[in-house]
């Protein structure tokens, strides 16, 4: 899998996500076995590229190459300057949004408001790609509904605008994230050009990852929401597709130590208030399959330091070693079954 002149280290990637895929998290992600990670969508207007909000957004210090950047706005030169901008703060590939359904957004005509009107697209597109000399990739949807899905035709004008890679999420802006995903759809796109096209949407597993690539014929998958809580499942996901056969669920001392090690960046990315504020739910997302995790993470979100976080969050995997040397999702599961 390569895009430009970067060469991946596997085919399964990581879903910008705002709020989430800040870089401690992409880093984490990459070091578990994603080949790819992009960074949370920065906005083009140039007036809020000096907020904090956006310097931490921009930061990719110490983080695995490729460095990908995720820009979202609907006005072409706008877009082709914050394109530019961020390639001068070290960006290696620049992605452009328009898949995101958030109302928020939408209403600015950004993200997945822009794919009705092809000949806007079509504008934002070469625009960016002749305003840097790093690859340009896209993120996009079917359509803006069922009625109306046009992503062949995005496809294509993508390809001839110069983009190196597609990657679709197999929902309408309509359809949020509500439905099944449409892997018809997918395997068209990637049927009708010649570029490397993404598969994103619903890639909850292993067994889905291979049979949404067999299915649609995807060079890669996407994973989003999955991977929130369980960053080893990029590894996992890629050994599977590698070999066939499953990994063991990680040990409760692995997931202890990384969780510590990403509490502790996480902390000092965003500072010791806002830290121990946005860490919450990360913690949350950890701890929601497992037994008493629920009560934990209630308890968790009433705690006013991070050394009390860093505390409680050992304290609850300590407590995880009387089911076994390995998380063990299943007694969760089965006591909601019940």
């Amino acid at each position: 899998m390569q895009i430009g002149p970067h060469i991946l280290r596997n085919n399964v990637f990581v879903a910008p996500m705002a709020g989430v895929t800040d870089r401690p998290y992409r880093q984490l992600c990459k070091e578990l076995g994603a080949g790819y990670a992009v960074s949370e969508m920065a906005a083009s207007n140039p007036r809020v590229w000096a907020s904090e909000k956006s310097a931490r957004r921009l930061d990719h210090a110490g983080e695995m190459e490729p460095k990908a950047v995720q820009i979202a706005g609907s006005d072409p030169q706008e877009l082709a300057d914050c394109a530019k901008f961020n390639v001068d703060k070290g960006a290696q590939i620049i992605d452009i949004n328009m898949g995101c359904p958030v109302k928020k957004v939408c209403n600015n005509w950004c993200g997945s408001a822009l794919l009705p009107h092809e000949d806007l697209v079509q504008r934002i597109l070469h625009a960016v790609v002749g305003a840097v000399d790093v690859p340009v990739t896209l993120k996009f949807r079917t359509g803006w509904d069922r009625e109306n899905k046009n992503a062949l035709r995005i496809a294509r004008i993508a390809e001839q605008a110069g983009i190196r890679m597609l990657t679709l999420h197999g929902r309408t802006r309509a359809d949020g994230y509500t439905g099944d995903a449409e892997y018809d759809t997918i395997a068209a796109v990637k049927a009708s050009v010649a570029i490397p096209v993404v598969a994103n949407g619903d890639i909850t597993s292993p067994e889905k990852a291979r049979f949404v690539l067999d299915k649609t014929g995807a060079d890669a998958v996407m994973v989003g929401r999955a991977a929130q809580g369980r960053p080893w499942i990029f590894r996992e996901i890629d050994h599977y597709l590698r070999t066939g056969t499953h990994l063991p669920a990680p040990l409760v001392a692995e997931v202890a130590q990384l969780m510590d090690e990403h509490l502790q960046a996480h902390y000092a990315f965003y500072g010791e208030r806002k830290g121990m504020l946005t860490a919450r739910k990360h913690i949350g997302w950890y701890v929601r399959d497992l037994e008493g995790g629920e009560e934990f993470r209630q308890r968790m979100n009433r705690l006013e330091s991070t050394q009390e976080q860093l505390q409680s969050v050992k304290e609850f995997f300590e407590s995880q070693w009387k089911y076994g040397e390995r998380l063990q999702y299943r007694l969760a599961e089965e006591k909601l079954a019940a």
